[in-house]
């Protein structure tokens, strides 16, 4: 009997699951948020502290270093009764991170170290609701809603991008980056609070309480290791999250003072490109059935990354050429993002087993997010050596190749997720 079991299945199901409902409403309203604060952060120490691309390079770098701790976190989170309670606060943990640069730019207390600090605060929270979301996940829809399920919070966060730059942009500029970054904090609580009004059964998870917290540690690595399907969508995802950070990391700098985009402009570029990931949400299920889930996993690496190699083509142009070549980029890559990260995501969730799904992904976000930072400080490093256009392209096409990962292994074979079955936690 799944988590979720006794639930009537199929699509219409998701819509009809109360606790889903109130978890994607606190969800939708914290990601709208974010894409205020992913334009804003930089912004701030673009436009307010004058910051370097090794500076630029270094903040989002420090955005994603705690996820070198995401394995550690994942496994004590395994052993706590309540994921749920754990959401709350990393939430919380999340709204006290970005606070402190509003708070310091009033203070006049503003410095590229608080923007770091308050980047790594932030960072830490993610980790935690990261790690505690696999589990928590199961018990509000059941297997068979998983792609639904995924393809609704995933649509939710590519409309997000829709909305929330251009809305970012429009807050940078009336009442300046710092104060828009309250906008993000107030999300985070709002999403607090939603989750504290879903209730959920959750299981333990049926470890054994004899295990040490080293023998849980060295069970969850080795069962990611050693997992056909999780060892090669890992790999895969590490390579496009390296090369996506070095583009990432110079992005907003490349659009600002190379293509000389105000904050208004970056955002409308950033907003019509996320129509890609709505589109890529909508048709990712269907797509996945018509080629093959690993077909689409596939076709998804690819098209997310060799995008940005077109940004050169923005220079020197009119101003609607220059938003429209970003915005170009930005639709392909998140219609890209959408066909990976959905069928992707329902792949891990169908072949782990319930007792490993915390340590798991905190395992796994220790290497597929652990290496951002590297690749963020690379990106940084590489623009002040050889230039921000000649960056891009060469990480855009490195990271198109990352798909090579999945060829040898079973997941490029897997045709629908519904036929798929959990790997026994005896595995590692």
């Amino acid at each position: 009997m799944t988590p979720a079991a006794g639930r009537s299945s199929g699509p219409s199901a998701v819509w009809r699951n109360a606790r889903f409902r109130l978890y994607w409403t606190g969800q939708s309203i914290s990601e709208v948020g974010d894409r205020v604060s992913e334009l804003a952060l930089p912004l701030v120490a673009v436009t307010i502290l004058d910051a370097s691309p090794l500076e630029v390079g270094a903040l989002f770098a420090a955005i994603w270093t705690p996820n070198l701790v995401s394995l550690f976190v994942g496994t004590w989170v395994d052993r706590l009764p309540s994921k749920r309670r754990m959401l709350i606060i990393a939430n919380l943990i999340q709204a006290a991170g970005i606070v402190c640069v509003p708070v310091a730019h009033v203070a006049g207390a503003l410095s590229m170290p608080v923007l770091y600090g308050a980047a790594i605060i932030g960072g830490l929270g993610g980790v935690l609701f990261h790690t505690a979301y696999p589990p928590f996940f199961v018990h509000l829809v059941n297997r068979e809603q998983y792609v639904e399920a995924n393809s609704l919070l995933s649509t939710t966060r590519s409309a997000s991008y829709i909305a929330g730059p251009p809305m970012a942009g429009a807050l940078i500029r009336f009442l300046t980056a710092p104060v828009a970054l309250v906008v993000d904090a107030c999300s985070f609580l709002l999403s607090a609070l939603m989750i504290s009004r879903v209730t959920v059964d959750e299981h333990p998870a049926g470890i054994a309480h004899q295990e040490t917290y080293r023998r849980r540690l060295k069970l969850g690595v080795n069962y990611l290791r050693r997992h056909p399907y999780l060892r090669a969508t890992l790999t895969c995802s590490t390579t496009l999250n390296f090369f996506a950070l070095m583009v990432q990391a110079v992005l907003v700098l490349y659009a600002s003072r190379t293509l000389d985009l105000g904050a208004g402009s970056i955002g409308l570029a950033f907003g019509i490109g996320a129509t890609g990931g709505v589109v890529g949400a909508a048709i990712a299920g269907r797509l996945g059935r018509f080629l093959g889930t690993g077909r689409t996993i596939a076709t998804g690496a690819i098209l997310s990354a060799i995008p940005f190699a077109l940004l050169p083509l923005a220079e020197g142009g009119p101003l609607l050429y220059r938003v429209g070549i970003i915005a170009t980029a930005e639709f392909i890559s998140g219609l890209g993002i959408m066909l990976y990260d959905i069928n992707n995501n329902s792949v891990q969730t169908a072949v782990t087993d319930d007792t490993m799904r915390s340590r798991v992904s905190g395992a796994y976000a220790t290497v597929n997010y652990g290496i951002r930072p590297f690749g963020a400080f690379l990106g940084g490093w590489t623009a002040e050596h050889i230039g921000i256009p000649s960056t891009i392209v060469i990480a855009s096409i490195a990271g198109a190749l990352a798909f090579a990962w999945l060829l040898k292994s079973p997941v490029i074979r897997t045709c629908r997720v519904d036929d798929l079955q959990a790997h026994p936690a005896h595995l590692s």
